[in-house]
């Protein structure tokens, strides 16, 4: 496995600012399986470089000069899924991976030449924004999980899991479908959504992992 550059920890750090989650040394060197002294001293080293500091609430921060970095690289390994879904035939479950290693060697000017030749793209074949293309406006989705019996809404994002993706492709699952929810079972048991005339489970488990436009 490849160690993880600086690049991957400011991504990690971003991810977890966008959230809005507390995020410390500890859950940044779990999350990216590497040591803590490891993690320790390229934490320091980006304290130095101003690209992050540290909030007494969140933990670990990305300054501003952080998160265009982060932005930027967010932006390449999106341009990277669409293109491979798009051009190379990938499904949604595939490009992670590959996204994840054309993002670190992209140059600006190939970034510009990529996002040119796919029409300046929204979104991500995920549901997520392509930052620069697409608006910056506050998150109005929620979680599938939050929602309640007989309430509509809209299949907006899913995080880029692959295990999850796996899942949602095996059950059919499509991002922009319209749905209402029409049972949920107790005991973190499965959401039961009405989807173009049929009725789909989905775990709870997957259900927090997938964001919704809830129709008022």
């Amino acid at each position: 496995m490849m160690t993880p550059s600086r690049e991957d920890y400011i991504k990690a750090i971003f991810k977890h600012n966008e959230k809005g989650t507390k995020l410390n040394n500890k859950d940044l060197s779990e999350n990216l399986s590497v040591s803590a002294a490891s993690t320790s001293e390229m934490i320091r080293k980006l304290i130095d470089t101003g690209h992050v500091d540290r909030d007494k609430t969140m933990g670990l921060m990305l300054t501003e000069e952080g998160k265009n970095e982060a932005k930027d690289l967010v932006k390449k390994h999106r341009l990277w899924e669409v293109f491979l879904v798009n051009h190379l035939g990938y499904s949604w479950t595939e490009v992670h991976d590959d996204a994840e290693v054309l993002e670190h060697v992209t140059s600006s000017k190939l970034a510009d030449r990529l996002n040119e030749f796919l029409d300046e793209p929204k979104h991500c074949p995920h549901g997520e924004i392509i930052f620069g293309n697409s608006e910056e406006v506050d998150d109005s989705t929620v979680s599938l999980a939050s929602l309640t019996i007989d309430d509509h809404g809209t299949f907006q994002k899913v995080s880029d899991t692959g295990e999850l993706l796996e899942y949602l492709e095996v059950i059919k699952f499509k991002l922009n479908d319209d749905f209402k929810v029409v049972k949920k079972l107790p005991y973190e048991g499965p959401i039961v959504v009405e989807v173009n005339g049929l009725e789909v489970s989905i775990s709870y488990h997957a259900a927090q992992e997938i964001f919704v436009l809830k129709h008022h």
